[in-house]
């Protein structure tokens, strides 16, 4: 029952950390683009098609 004492806050203090993780992400703009990476990583810009 001791071992509550230090679970518990321990996994409130993760959660609380995993919360400002992603609030951070959230108004640093990482979730903008979703598609511009799938894009980028299949677009060829030497393809001679893209230059016309």
């Amino acid at each position: 029952m001791n071992v509550l004492v230090y679970l518990m806050p321990l996994a409130l203090g993760l959660g609380g950390l995993g919360l400002a993780a992603f609030l951070w992400a959230m108004r640093s703009g990482q979730f903008e683009d979703l598609d511009g990476a799938g894009w980028r990583g299949i677009h060829d810009p030497d393809d001679e098609r893209d230059q016309t």
